[in-house]
């Protein structure tokens, strides 16, 4: 039996009426909104009163009445009880434009149902127990040292990034540095013509690079420019890896324009077919800005990402954090470097490349006789090659599944007319959704 004897709770006073009509009515409505559930005990009406500072008597006659409605229970020697025959209301839910909706594969989010629980509690209890009493006071805009260090150690063995700790700025996600970077970036930026149309809103002015099979077309960068985004790794959502010469020519561009290339490691730890592909940053770490987050590998729920900065950006950026902004959780800090140290992470990785994978298999043997299949050598979702996307789209909806129209993601200015769909394997929905959405192409293709 639950017991709030010795615990606090609310009880709103205010409204019309004398203390003990008030007191009864605040009591009665806690019972039936189930803040205070079936079972719940009471305290005794002296330890109310004193909490309450009134008069003993009106709490034994708002127990009293209650007790009398049906509401409560009174048993010697058992205190005041919530009567077990009330039931609690059903649960409060809010409507939405999805509620139809059984299963979503639109590019969003890993399987969060995978999320490395008992690794993540153990690094938690290391690194609380570990952790000086200084991290526990405002916090350093630049984040913690020692997810800092972790991270240039990390990345610079996974990922062929060239960084130190003191360029290294944590922040509360990929948008949040695509903020700071257009409060100090001038002129439009060059984006790639597919992408996500968010990240594009972030910027004041966008124009497109057209994308192909290898990736961005750095060779058209244009002079009059000064930043480009770029998703080298796993261009995102057609899938290509950018060609290594298009990665030597978007080097050479910020070096001849005095530029900046701002690398979006999209679903850089998730490669099939071979070793993921390095970073461009190790190129020119001082043209190249490295941004990363935990979002893909682990969850969007943690609000953390990396800038990896070259040395004339770091002071600038950390003047926009200022000592108002809201830092990310110092545990939450603490226990993602000692994930990282550990190994624990790099397991995980390993662990889902090897599921998404299977995934992605299982995905291009259902699909393939309704529609060719790209951009599966790395990340979480595939692209659908067909001319039917407006007809797959709609009826996957109508059957409760939601994927995405490739040309959702192009830009406005561009004038490429490409059309397919883009299905997301790493959704937690993937492996109940595969055969309905056959069914769809089949019914479409």
């Amino acid at each position: 039996m639950e017991s709030w004897a010795n615990l606090d709770f609310h009880l709103d006073l205010s409204g019309p009426g004398g203390l003990r009509h008030r007191l009864t009515a605040s009591l009665r409505e806690a019972v039936r909104s189930a803040r205070l559930p079936p079972g719940t005990r009471l305290p005794a009406s002296r330890s109310l009163a004193a909490d309450l500072g009134i008069a003993r008597n009106t709490v034994a006659e708002a127990y009293a009445e209650l007790v009398a409605e049906g509401w409560l229970t009174a048993r010697q020697g058992s205190g005041t009880v919530v009567a077990q025959r009330v039931a609690p209301p059903p649960p409060v839910t809010r409507r939405t434009a999805d509620a139809d909706v059984r299963f979503d594969l639109t590019v969003s989010t890993p399987d969060i149902t995978e999320f490395p629980r008992t690794e993540w509690v153990r690094s938690t209890r290391r690194a609380l127990m570990a952790a000086p009493s200084e991290a526990f006071g405002p916090g350093d805009p630049q984040g913690r040292i020692e997810l800092r260090t972790a991270l240039a150690e990390y990345l610079a063995r996974a990922r062929g990034v060239r960084a130190d700790p003191e360029r290294i700025v944590v922040c509360s996600g990929f948008a949040d540095a695509v903020r700071m970077f257009n409060r100090l970036l001038k002129g439009p930026v060059v984006v790639e013509e597919y992408g996500l149309d968010f990240h594009r809103s972030l910027w004041r002015s966008t124009v497109p690079l057209a994308v192909d099979d290898h990736g961005a077309n750095t060779e058209q960068l244009p002079d009059d420019r000064r930043a480009c985004v770029l998703t080298p790794a796993h261009q995102f959502p057609l899938g290509g890896p950018l060609h290594p010469l298009r990665r030597a020519s978007a080097v050479e561009w910020a070096r001849r324009v005095g530029g900046v290339v701002l690398e979006d490691d999209y679903d850089g730890e998730f490669r099939y077919d071979r070793q993921p592909v390095g970073a461009v940053q190790g190129l020119d770490p001082e043209h190249v800005v490295y941004l990363g987050t935990s979002s893909k590998a682990l969850s969007p729920a943690l609000r953390i990402a990396w800038m990896v900065l070259p040395d004339r950006f770091v002071d600038p950026v950390l003047a926009l954090k200022t000592d108002r902004e809201q830092y990310i959780s110092m545990l939450d800090q603490l226990t993602l470097a000692d994930f990282l140290s550990s190994g624990a992470y790099d397991s995980h990785v390993r662990r889902m490349r090897l599921k998404y994978q299977r995934r992605r298999d299982r995905l291009v043997e259902a699909v393939s006789p309704y529609a060719s299949v790209s951009g599966i050598a790395a990340g979480m979702h595939a692209v659908l090659d067909t001319p039917h996307e407006s007809a797959i789209v709609q009826t996957a909806r109508e059957r409760g599944i939601e994927v995405s129209a490739l040309s959702s993601f192009r830009h406005e200015l561009s004038d490429d007319d490409r059309t397919g769909i883009v299905v997301s394997f790493g959704a937690p929905a993937f492996p109940r959704a595969l055969q309905p959405f056959a069914a769809v192409l089949a019914a479409c293709c």
